[in-house]
C-alpha cells in the first residue's frame, strides 16, 4: 500500500480495502489476538490460555479458540491420556501474523505514550 497521496479510483480503492477486511473479519473481537499472544509463548491447555487473559469467560475463550482453529491459526491436539489432555498450538499460518502483532505492539506502545502525556 502506498503511503504517498495519489488519485486511486474505486476499483483500486476496494481491492486494498477488502484484503484489509477479511483480515479484521478473522481477527475480530477483542480475544483472538490475546489469545494468539498466549500462543505465541508456546503451548498451552485450556486453563493455562485463560489464566494468561484477565476477564474472559471459559465459554469465550472456547469459542474463540474454535474460531481460531476453523481459520487454521491454531491447532487442538487431543492426547490419550486420563483425564483427556487437550493442548492448543500456533500453526505455521498462524505464526505468519506474527510481524503483524508485532507492529501492533510497538503503534499500541507508542500510543500508550502519547495519550497518557496527554492527559
Amino acid at each position: 500500500m502506498s503511503t504517498k497521496p495519489e488519485h486511486r479510483d474505486t476499483k483500486t480503492c476496494m481491492g486494498q480495502m477488502m484484503p484489509v477486511q477479511d483480515a479484521l473479519q478473522v481477527l475480530s473481537g477483542k480475544w483472538k489476538l490475546p489469545i494468539l499472544i498466549s500462543l505465541g509463548f508456546g503451548n498451552k491447555r485450556f486453563g493455562e490460555i485463560a489464566k494468561d487473559i484477565p476477564k474472559i469467560t471459559d465459554r469465550m475463550l472456547s469459542k474463540e479458540l474454535r474460531e481460531l482453529e476453523m481459520n487454521f491459526l491454531i491447532e487442538r491436539r487431543v492426547y490419550d491420556t486420563v483425564p483427556v489432555t487437550v493442548e492448543y498450538s500456533k500453526t505455521e499460518y498462524g505464526t505468519s501474523l506474527d510481524p503483524v502483532i508485532n507492529e501492533l505492539h510497538k503503534w499500541g506502545s507508542k500510543h500508550r505514550k502519547k495519550i497518557m502525556n496527554k492527559v
